[in-house]
């Protein structure tokens, strides 16, 4: 089987890895943490932590007992590669990582966090905004001396819109970012509780995921990102979330967690008509694959075509019932009944400016949902993921749709425990047949071009790859 190096001297085109890792190395993002008031010698700091658990003692810290009784998530015991020490160095240090980039097969790769992502999700206001500021501005200044070949994107907190928008003007206006990682959710309390004893917060919630039914109008963070020039990626992991809390098992907690997470956040932006009223911004959603987002494409297209509302005052409107025929059958097949039950035909009184849940997206034939979700959403599928074929499955996908998957490493988490495989694995699609080398081409290199160049034509200016990606948007 050909090496990463050897598949990349086949193609005539470059490799774009649009989720590799990093492993924070902590006496390098400490001086920034402190700026911001955060010592990593305080126990306090375990508040940037959300409390998945229920509980402040880590899992390892808990007996068996407290684990049940909590539902405390089991996590992954140890998280980054150590077999392949060099592995777990590039890791941790980004020039490392750009000195191997011609082994790995990747001529240009955006760079996401690990703890950082936990910073987005951390309760205490102070924490989290010091957090995720402290991590931009420690980045910024490691890749600048990678900007050709590697860039790292801001982590950006959604607990509110200002917050989102204070931190985007900060990371894209002031720092320089030119990718940026948005929360998925926020853990709010339900209104309901509100009074109750604190702790009833660590079991009890919703998650506001920005779109529908959310807490806030999110429309000004979508707005200023558009206007800033970025596209919005997503990267939340849901271990904690139901039924993701087994205090016994990590790889229950991690089979398709980010897929039904992502999914639930894709429904949000969608039916609360984001991508209607953003038909400019580019979404994605990574390291979940892109299965869950084929069934949920054709999903609500079977709902819109049942449920829109012309569809319920033709075929579910009580009103249509015919008396006389249902109490012939209720005469023949019930003639114990007295009468008929009133639920049965009985309009329910629900307003009418409530019955099209579709007015957000203002969908007015079934071919729109395909500007609405295939247009606007991109996917991150890992290397290794067979199920990446279905984003080319035209015979299956609604309207003969390609949806928008981006190659995603990995680099620096368990699951590439080779950092030299990246690519030899994602081109076993093409060895396998279940993709040509023009789909292959799509995933790692014109889709995740077209997801950051769509907001800024100039993505790619100063970098190894920008030639390339000036061809691909000339139409060459």
């Amino acid at each position: 089987m050909a090496t990463s190096a050897e598949v990349h001297a086949t193609l005539d085109h470059p490799v774009i890895d649009s989720d590799g890792h990093m492993a924070e190395h902590l006496p390098t993002l400490a001086p920034y943490l402190e700026q911001e008031g955060i010592s990593l010698e305080d126990p306090a700091l375990r508040r940037l932590l959300p409390t998945y658990g229920g509980t402040d003692v880590p899992w390892h810290d808990q007996t068996p007992e407290q684990r049940s009784a909590t539902r405390s998530p089991r996590g992954p015991w140890w998280g980054t590669p150590t077999r392949q020490t060099i592995d777990l160095a590039t890791a941790l240090f980004p020039a490392l990582l750009y000195e191997r980039l011609d082994e790995i097969g990747i001529d240009f790769g955006v760079v996401y966090p690990s703890l950082g992502l936990v910073f987005l999700h951390a309760a205490e206001d102070e924490f989290r905004r010091g957090a995720c500021r402290a991590l931009n501005r420690c980045n910024a200044e490691t890749f600048a001396p990678l900007a050709d070949r590697l860039t790292p994107v801001a982590a950006i907190p959604m607990h509110t819109p200002d917050e989102a928008v204070a931190e985007l003007e900060y990371a894209v206006g002031q720092l320089g970012f030119k990718a940026v990682l948005c929360a998925g959710y926020v853990q709010r309390p339900f209104e309901a509780l509100r009074g109750a004893d604190p702790e009833v917060s660590r079991y009890a919630y919703w998650l506001d995921q920005f779109g529908l039914d959310s807490a806030y109008d999110y429309d000004p963070v979508w707005a200023r990102a558009q206007e800033l020039g970025v596209s919005i990626a997503f990267h939340s992991g849901f271990i904690g979330m139901t039924p993701y809390r087994s205090p016994t098992s990590y790889v229950s907690n991690h089979l398709s967690m980010l897929a039904e997470g992502q999914q639930a956040l894709a429904k949000s932006l969608f039916l609360g008509g984001v991508t209607r009223r953003f038909p400019a911004m580019n979404f994605a959603f990574l390291e979940g694959g892109v299965a869950w987002a084929a069934a949920l494409y054709s999903d609500i297209v079977g709902h819109w075509e049942k449920r829109n509302l012309a569809a319920l005052r033709a075929h579910l409107d009580p009103a249509l019932i015919d008396r006389d025929v249902i109490l012939e059958m209720f005469g023949r097949f019930a003639p114990d009944a007295r009468r008929l039950p009133s639920a049965l035909t009985r309009r329910p009184a629900e307003p009418e400016d409530m019955l099209d849940e579709w007015a957000p997206c203002r969908i007015e034939r079934a071919e729109d949902i395909e500007a609405l979700f295939a247009d606007r959403f991109w996917f991150g599928c890992e290397a290794d993921d067979p199920m990446t074929s279905l984003a080319f499955n035209t015979s299956v996908n609604p309207f003969g749709s390609e949806l928008q998957v981006m190659m995603g490493s990995d680099i620096a988490h368990w699951d590439l425990p080779d950092v030299s495989e990246v690519l030899e694995e994602a081109h076993e699609m093409v060895d396998n047949g279940w993709i040509d080398r023009s789909a292959f081409r799509d995933f790692v290199f014109t889709n995740p071009a077209r997801f950051y160049t769509g907001t800024n034509p100039g993505f790619f200016k100063g970098t190894v790859v920008e030639s390339a990606v000036d061809e691909l948007l000339a139409g060459n």
